[in-house]
């Protein structure tokens, strides 16, 4: 990530500083402004594979949830804010949040049926510090897809292979459910849902299949 501004502020003022019709990404991680930069080609690809399966299993089941193409995360924590590569958002209760309209917005962890952040080399804010302030806001379920096995050993096993890590909340904590290989990844959200971590992790070119 790409440090913009070394002064720390809170959320709102990160608002207020984001700039309209931006072309680039940006989050709060404690207090100061960081550049999302454009991700890998791989990247790109898996994250828009998952979104891509998510949005037909909603209207396969006619659910009343979205992926919206822009959402800021407002954490608990006032020296935060973060856009997850995918959110499903549950489209009944966005009536209650205060600042989805205007600001596409969630402050509230009972809105989002599912967040997922694909790791990039910045693998420590997914396995660290997005689960904790996830968890504190309430979002019953949260994946780390780590499609190239960049985490840490203490968090995907060694030797390191593709993971996806899938947090859900039970009594307010995180329980955590870890999916390899062949493993079709359990979701709380989507039960229905049958992904394999092969088939999310390995995504190949039409040359190759």
């Amino acid at each position: 990530m790409i440090q913009t501004i070394s002064k720390t502020i809170t959320f709102d003022e990160f608002v207020a500083w984001y700039p309209e019709n931006s072309v680039h990404k940006y989050e709060l991680h404690n207090g100061v402004i960081v550049e999302i930069p454009l991700g890998t080609g791989d990247h790109s690809d898996v994250t828009g594979f998952i979104s891509s399966e998510i949005n037909l299993e909603i209207r396969r089941l006619q659910l009343p949830y979205s992926i919206p193409g822009d959402c800021l995360l407002k954490p608990v924590r006032n020296e935060a804010g973060y856009q997850p590569d995918v959110i499903v958002l549950d489209r009944t209760a966005l009536a209650n949040e205060p600042r989805w309209k205007k600001e596409s917005i969630i402050t509230m962890g009972s809105s989002v049926r599912l967040a997922v952040e694909v790791v990039s080399t910045n693998w420590q804010d997914d396995y660290l510090v997005k689960v904790a302030d996830y968890e504190r806001l309430g979002i019953p379920e949260y994946w780390v897809v780590d499609y190239a096995g960049l985490g840490g050993r203490r968090f995907i096993g060694n030797p390191k292979q593709p993971t996806i890590s899938v947090y859900q909340l039970v009594d307010g904590e995180y329980q955590i459910n870890q999916f390899q290989g062949n493993d079709i990844v359990e979701s709380l959200a989507f039960p229905e849902l049958r992904l394999t971590v092969e088939k999310v992790c390995t995504r190949l070119l039409p040359n190759q299949i």
